[in-house]
């Protein structure tokens, strides 16, 4: 194990061996969820996030798919998500949720799974390939370029856009979420925000945190987790 304080566990993954944030709730036991990271890596931001959905209860695993790589610097944000092979990102985020599924802490059947930017895209991806062992999926601000096979996610699925983000048009979020809904028959929930991309992160590197629209969304996200768990 790294002498990394944002690495405390580790988990199989497709033969191999992955790393993570692991954050359990004070009472010990709680629904699991998956906390898929920014184009930042695994940041103090994102552990903050898993220890703040511990506090509510869940015990949840922030995976690190950087390997303990992170950056302030959007340049080198970007390149190092284009470094990253989807596909091992694919097998570390099905390890994390197989991981959450056997750990004695985890209660019910199914995992929860919410990301965030590029993490927002996985969440979809990862939904759509684990078919019932998610049952509900939170993307904030993430769409994906190339869409998957819809037909096999049966995750409740809800969606947090900015209407001011220029990262994600909001008719790219639109159209991915009534894809979603014209594949599975299910109406995904999806909120906008009169917010920029990235307005949940307090670390606050794009400058468009909104305090005040990200309670609004936390609020709903544990709400929902809640219901479908």
């Amino acid at each position: 194990m790294p002498d990394n304080p944002r690495q405390n566990v580790t988990f199989p993954s497709n033969g191999g061996e992955a790393f993570g944030y692991l954050a359990v709730p004070a009472g010990g036991r709680g629904p699991g969820l998956v906390v898929i990271q920014e184009w930042w890596g695994l940041t103090d931001h994102i552990a903050g996030v898993a220890d703040r959905f511990a506090g509510e209860g869940f015990v949840a695993l922030a995976p690190d798919l950087y390997g303990g790589r992170t950056t302030h610097d959007a340049e080198e944000a970007g390149r190092l998500m284009q470094e990253l092979p989807a596909d091992r990102a694919a097998r570390d985020l099905m390890g994390a949720v197989d991981y959450l599924l056997a750990n004695d802490a985890v209660v019910g059947a199914k995992a929860g799974v919410v990301g965030f930017c590029m993490g927002g895209g996985f969440v979809l991806s990862l939904a759509a390939q684990a078919g019932g062992k998610v049952g509900a999926a939170v993307a904030f601000y993430g769409v994906l370029q190339e869409e998957p096979d819809w037909s096999a996610l049966t995750a409740r699925v809800q969606g947090h856009y900015g209407e001011k983000d220029d990262f994600v048009p909001a008719e790219a979020a639109r159209a991915q979420f009534r894809a979603i809904a014209e594949a599975t028959g299910t109406e995904p929930e999806l909120h906008f925000y009169p917010a920029g991309h990235a307005f949940l992160n307090d670390e606050n590197l794009l400058g468009t945190y909104d305090p005040q629209q990200a309670r609004i969304a936390w609020d709903r996200t544990v709400g929902f987790l809640r219901d479908n768990l």
